[in-house]
């Protein structure tokens, strides 16, 4: 949910009895024509996605991975949805083009995109907006975090041109505390979230990390940058965070940011935005003392944000099992 500065970004008992049942592998696809139904093994998919996560993280040889890339990509794709104009949203894959494309929030997700278009080529009846979308969830999965509901049926528009006026997704500072948690809310208020699912979401933090060379903040949430987990709110209620001054020994120019003790790590003027207000700050809270409590809310806020504004069919049932 971060803005430009993150490489992420950001149930009842009936939607998480879904994780314990075998994964749906057909699906119809709405195509432009509407005349083909699209056959999608999932499974399949999912081995590819993971595939190319590892590959990638051996090729790095870094310690960091394209997972938390996939997490941002999906997070974007779906958080320009708009409930009162019902504009934007995951359907369409509009990132592809302009505005999209081009928006300061989404500098760096060029990489993922181009990563998964051997996948897209592999498997051709699968849009490149359930692409994105599932590719988000795979990398949630894989990362030790909750199972995530979802299904397919997105569609792909051929061009920009119905991408929101206003592309909607929330900036990691707005020059005041008070600015930056209003323009929170604002934005995701707009899609329907409360302040519980707003702190959920931005759980997605304990991945991935900020680049100088895209956002221009530096550094990770956490130390296990690969690890889906309620780490991000542990530190942020436990650490202590004071403005970044200095980075490899030379001051720092970058934009106003936070550092830990040992300044490897970092939190953004949105995170510590959290903590400053009392409706977000008892969730961060609640979510450092309660991992499970946090994958449970996780796994509901982010499958509803990949679905906001897709035009499912309500003709059918959404999955059918082998």
């Amino acid at each position: 949910m971060a803005g430009p500065a993150s490489t992420l970004a950001l149930g009842t008992v009936a939607a998480f009895a879904y994780a314990n049942q075998p994964e749906p592998v057909y699906a119809k696809e709405l195509a432009a024509s509407k005349k083909k139904a699209a056959v999608v093994d999932l499974p399949k998919v999912r081995e590819a996605i993971e595939a190319l996560v590892e590959t990638d993280a051996e090729k790095r040889g870094d310690g960091t991975s394209l997972a938390g890339t996939l997490i941002r990509l999906a997070w974007h794709c779906s958080g320009t949805y708009n409930a009162a104009t019902g504009e934007g949203g995951s359907n369409g894959a509009r990132m592809r083009f302009d505005p999209e494309a081009s928006a300061g929030a989404n500098a760096g997700l060029d990489v993922a995109r181009k990563a998964l278009e051997p996948i897209k080529s592999k498997f051709p009846d699968l849009s490149y907006a359930d692409l994105y979308t599932y590719a988000g969830v795979v990398a949630v999965e894989m990362s030790g975090g909750p199972k995530i509901p979802f299904h397919l049926g997105r569609q792909d528009m051929d061009d920009g041109s119905t991408s929101p006026t206003e592309i909607g997704l929330p900036d990691a500072d707005k020059g005041s505390r008070v600015a930056t948690l209003e323009h929170i809310r604002q934005l995701c208020y707009l899609m329907g979230f409360t302040d519980q699912d707003i702190v959920a979401l931005l759980g997605a933090h304990a991945m991935g990390r900020c680049h100088t060379d895209r956002s221009g903040y530096w550094g990770p949430w956490t130390n296990a940058e690969n690890t889906f987990s309620n780490e991000y709110f542990r530190l942020l209620v436990e650490e202590r965070w004071s403005p970044k001054t200095t980075h490899n020994g030379k001051p720092w120019t970058g934009p106003d940011q936070y550092e830990d003790s040992s300044g490897q790590l970092m939190m953004l003027p949105a995170d510590i935005a959290l903590i400053a207000d009392p409706s977000f700050k008892k969730y961060v809270e609640l979510y450092a003392k309660d991992e499970d409590k946090f994958f449970r809310d996780f796994a509901k806020a982010f499958s509803k944000l990949l679905e906001l504004g897709v035009p499912f069919p309500s003709n059918k049932p959404w999955y059918q099992f082998w």
